[in-house]
């Protein structure tokens, strides 16, 4: 039937909020729709059923869609290590590090799996929705490109770039977006769309008729900023704050690592109205919350000196020490152990002392663990964790005292699970536990269905059906094109 590719302006602009509701207004049209996304860089992934790792993004715009999560929707993902260096997963499956220098001589292998992956998508779908990275028009990167237009040039699609008006300057940003790429390119530019836009829309329609007429291309549509609308988040962007309140409600703090990964974990606490979740890299708000959570991490051994360095291991330790509650998460779960062995240096090499809080060792092995062991945990690491001491048992790891600490992530996705320990937490605090009403999975399907009604409330979705089945329309070439 065809295809639709969905650039933006910035990374960060809506692009995976649009392409989620794009699939699900499709999928309830009664289309075989899948997403797709080239390349993700992100440290939020997801073990599909059958063992295999991608972005958590892709994960849950085919959950929007219907189908079955697989490596050919994301079939690159870049999981950044450090500043300089990422890790890549190459059709689920580990397969090395890159350098940011030597990442420019490896994307024709990488192009090369992304486009027989997209073909792969495209013979069994009727419709697949591409999903760009970051900016179209990066033109210092646009020989080897393989995510944005490069993949447009392959499926012939028509692209679509969203704005984000929050930011400011959204015309300036498209006009730009357009006007920079060669003919070839630009031909494939079909229109736009705005995003998060509060306001009264007649204010816009000067500013979108002057974009129409310097361009030769339509805005689609303007669509509305959604208040407190998570959506499984694929970057670090996304997390300032998810929730923060004051009174009675159960205050649980984030420890923000430098290589905070999987933090979608916290998504299932933030929606139960009896908590007050927020991010921090602060000693002192780690000292004085109900209940502190450390995430994954995806340079373990490093975010453990980083805790140390910053005065949070002390903090940490201190509310230990005080009875007061701690959860530690993959990653975070290992750093509370009494040590982390690296000794095929997957990450630095040697031993390194951990926080010494629960009795557990970790060893990282040479072979990454993708499983999923209930229907909402699932587990992405190389840290091998053994209980040395006498603990608790629980789902995934080991409790002592008022810590606890789990291999699994997702585990707190599943409402039984979730309130269970929250119960717990309330009885160490005072402070009220979750009713048990809260369906995560049912507040999630009602969010993507939200995004759905968006797409049809707002877009124009006859125009976008056609650039789906008929491709892009003739459009103008917009002075200077590429230098």
């Amino acid at each position: 039937m065809g295809s639709l590719l969905i650039a933006g302006t910035t990374s960060d602009a809506g692009k995976t909020t649009v392409v989620t509701g794009i699939c699900r207004w499709l999928a309830r049209q009664g289309v075989r729709v899948a997403p797709y996304k080239a390349q993700n860089m992100s440290n939020n992934s997801m073990v599909c059923a059958d063992g295999i790792e991608i972005g958590r993004a892709q994960w849950i715009q085919a959950v929007a869609a219907g189908a079955e999560p697989e490596a050919a929707m994301n079939p690159v993902l870049l999981k950044p290590g450090s500043d300089r260096r990422s890790h890549v997963v190459l059709m689920g499956q580990p397969w090395g590090e890159l350098s940011a220098r030597g990442f420019l001589t490896e994307r024709a292998e990488l192009a090369k799996a992304a486009f027989a992956a997209y073909d792969d998508l495209a013979s069994r779908y009727d419709v697949v929705i591409s999903e760009g990275a970051g900016s179209p028009t990066e033109i210092n990167l646009r020989q080897s490109d393989y995510v944005n237009l490069g993949l447009a040039q392959h499926t012939r699609a028509a692209v679509v770039v969203v704005g984000d008006i929050d930011r400011g300057g959204v015309f300036a940003s498209m006009f730009g977006t357009v006007a920079l790429l060669d003919a070839a390119d630009q031909a494939l530019i079909s229109g736009f769309l705005v995003n998060k836009f509060r306001g009264d829309v007649s204010l816009l329609q000067p500013g979108i008729d002057m974009l129409a007429s310097v361009t030769g291309r339509p805005t689609y549509g303007v669509l509305p900023w959604l208040p407190e609308l998570w959506l499984d988040s694929e970057d670090a962007l996304d997390i300032p704050v998810r929730r923060t309140s004051p009174g009675d409600l159960l205050s649980i703090a984030v420890v923000r690592f430098p290589r905070i990964s999987n933090f979608t974990d916290l998504d299932a606490l933030a929606v139960e109205p009896t908590n007050s979740v927020f991010f921090t890299t602060s000693p002192a708000e780690i000292r004085d919350a109900d209940l502190v959570v450390l995430p994954g991490s995806r340079a373990t051994v490093a975010d453990l000196a980083w805790l140390r360095a910053n005065g949070l291991a002390d903090a940490i330790t201190t509310r230990v020490a005080s009875g007061l509650p701690v959860l530690g998460i993959c990653g975070g779960y290992q750093v509370l152990g009494s040590v982390v062995s690296d000794p095929h240096a997957v990450e630095s090499g040697g031993d390194h002392p951990g926080l010494n809080l629960l009795p557990v060792a970790t060893t990282f092995a040479r072979e990454k663990t993708l499983a999923r062991p209930t229907a909402t945990a699932y587990e992405i690491h190389h840290g091998v964790v053994e209980v040395t001491g006498q603990a608790e048992a629980f789902p995934g790891g080991c409790r002592l005292g008022n810590t606890w600490g789990t291999i699994w992530h997702g585990l707190l996705d599943d409402d039984a699970a979730r309130h269970a320990f929250l119960a717990d937490i309330a009885n160490l605090t005072g402070k009220p536990a979750p009713d048990g009403s809260v369906s995560f999975a049912g507040l999630r399907a009602e969010r993507l269905d939200r995004l759905a009604d968006m797409i049809e409330e707002y877009a124009d979705t006859a125009a976008l059906m056609r650039l789906i089945e008929h491709g892009a329309p003739p459009v103008p070439f917009v002075a200077p094109g590429a230098p």
